[in-house]
């Protein structure tokens, strides 16, 4: 049977009891023509509050013009963005892994109500894009991913910079290392226009995902946001959706287990962001694949690092791209039978057949063979033991330090344990235990790079070790363990650690242990008495009481 494009849209358009909807429309502007054709919801995350996200609205424009010059009608609507980069260190950071669940929220609320025949969800800052690819799953209308692009490197004193590195000169300058002209110059330069931070941090890391999952052109992102190129790469987004349309193609096609094996492959082969955990386990839930927080670690191990990229390497996302892109990752990957080529895409193309049409520059550097890798396995360790039971992540790309025995620094929000590390009051072995910050106890999980980058800042990035039940951003580096569950704030065994309690990291034995005997712990936990919730009311306590584990990918569940 063939695929009718208007498949829900004409409940809306079609027939005289929708004569009242027709009028409401033509009054913005729609014509009887457009709303013959199928409607496509184009969907992004413009605001004025950072440049990950401030060319959406110039790409939803030619997004538009794309969808409209292939025979349907596009419909643009915007949700929400939290930057991370802006609101770290502060209690606004808290609303950063919340906007995930309210994107997706928001997608899928305009998308049932409007009942769109497909969307095109234009994403950038790091939790607009899974938010908007568990919207797609859920309504599971032909839908497509588009990045908005890597914001271009700064320059000063010779050499390139981004948001890490202003963060990393917050601890230096707190260290004496440099002073304020320094640290001036340094925040003037590292952002130089619009586009999400530029290393394999978390938005780079979940737009590649995309990629290798299926649900974005593969290529596509690796288009910078201020590339001449990029208008193209929307218009040709805006084709592709109703292409993809015709075809009948949802996502519940695309999204198998495979797929997801894929872009974990993926995340580990480029040293990608521990945020790739939560989220593509959200995003597993959403659709109904099974994956536990173990299969990444089991899919990292066999994947070695050929991707030399920051944080732990040389090279931004631009350079990557100017390389020859994430199909070239794709490509490099399969040769080395590291990926499942046989994977449907948007694109109507298998991730194989994708990956053969990219090229590359000649005498590039930056991704190399799976024969002759950086490293042998890749970038993402789970960790279990007596502080963990249900695991946590550590990012190993570019670090080779896999053994740390300290005493503890324990700290019961972000911001002391920052005032600790800038007033010199971490000393080298130590353990940074930041806890209270998960899931529920922030509540929203915050990251921590500004203590971990004023931690390398202070020139202890080789001598001190940080774990928490909150997150870390993909720009982190050195020994951290994030996502440590069951979190603090329900009683996991983080909450009984005490200052100078010995801690164990051991990456090879994947253990992360604290030096108590099982009946020491619970002693302790029986005397432990929950907090009072941070917030009564609003948001963050609705957030608190409906969200799960870490383990589970900290998704909203009203069960």
């Amino acid at each position: 049977m063939t695929f009718d494009p208007k498949h829900l849209s004409r409940i809306i358009t079609d027939g005289r009891d929708r004569a009242p909807a027709r009028s409401m429309l033509k009054a913005i502007g729609f014509t009887d023509e457009d709303l013959r054709k199928p409607i496509i919801g184009v969907a992004h995350m413009w605001i004025e509050t950072m440049p990950c996200n401030f060319n959406h609205r110039d790409l939803a424009v030619k997004v538009k013009e794309g969808i409209r010059a292939a025979g349907a009608t596009p419909m643009e609507f915007n949700t929400i963005s939290i930057s991370d980069g802006v609101t770290m260190g502060t209690e606004g950071m808290k609303a950063s892994l919340v906007s995930r669940e309210l994107i997706a929220d928001s997608i899928e609320l305009v998308g049932r109500g409007y009942m769109f025949d497909a969307v095109v969800a234009i994403v950038g800052c790091d939790k607009t894009i899974p938010g908007a690819a568990m919207g797609l799953i859920r309504l599971d209308v032909p839908g497509m991913i588009l990045y908005c692009g890597s914001i271009a490197p700064g320059r000063h004193a010779g050499r390139d910079l981004t948001i890490q590195d202003v963060f990393e000169a917050v601890g230096q300058h707190a260290a004496g290392r440099i002073g304020d002209a320094e640290l001036l110059a340094i925040e003037n330069t590292a952002c130089p226009g619009p586009g999400a931070c530029g290393g394999q941090y978390t938005a780079n890391t979940m737009a590649m995902v995309m990629e290798f999952i299926g649900l974005a052109a593969l290529g596509s992102g690796s288009v910078s946001a201020t590339d001449p190129h990029k208008d193209q790469v929307a218009f040709n987004t805006g084709k592709a959706v109703v292409d993809l349309l015709n075809r009948g193609t949802r996502p519940s096609r695309i999204l198998t287990r495979k797929a997801f094996e894929n872009a974990i492959a993926g995340v580990a082969a480029t040293g990608g962001s521990t945020n790739a955990v939560l989220h593509l386990l959200a995003m597993a839930r959403e659709a109904g694949v099974e994956l536990s927080i173990d299969d990444f670690d089991a899919i990292s191990s066999r994947t070695p690092i050929i991707a030399d990229l920051k944080p732990g390497g040389r090279y931004t996302a631009i350079d990557l791209g100017r390389a020859g892109g994430i199909g070239l990752v794709a490509q490099r990957m399969l040769e080395g039978n590291l990926l499942d080529g046989s994977q449907t895409t948007v694109t109507g193309l298998t991730i194989g057949e994708e990956s053969a049409l990219a090229e590359e520059t000649p005498g590039q550097d930056v991704v190399v063979t799976a024969e002759n890798p950086l490293k042998t396995s890749g970038g993402l360790v789970i960790l279990k033991g007596n502080l963990a039971p249900e695991g946590c992540v550590v990012k190993v790309a570019g670090y080779e330090r896999n053994h740390h025995r300290g005493p503890a620094r324990v700290f019961e929000r972000e911001e002391d344990a920052m005032a600790a590390v800038t007033s010199k009051s971490i000393n080298p072995g130590d353990v940074v235990v930041i806890r209270y910050e998960g899931p529920k106890g922030g509540p929203g999980m915050r990251e921590m790079l500004g203590v971990t980058a004023a931690i390398v800042g202070e020139g202890l990035g080789e001598s001190v070790a940080l774990l928490t039940d909150g997150r870390f951003s993909g720009a982190t580096k050195g020994l951290m363990a994030g996502h440590v569950a069951p979190e603090a704030a329900v009683g996991g065994p983080i909450a009984a650690v005490r200052e100078g309690d010995t801690i164990t990291f051991n990456i090879d034995n994947r253990r992360l242990d604290v030096d108590l005997s099982d009946e020491e712990i619970r002693a302790r936990l029986t005397a432990w008495t929950q907090p009072e919730p941070r917030y009564k009311t609003g948001v963050f306590h609705k957030y608190a009481a409906l969200v799960s584990s870490a383990s589970e990918g900290a998704v909203t569940r009203a069960e």
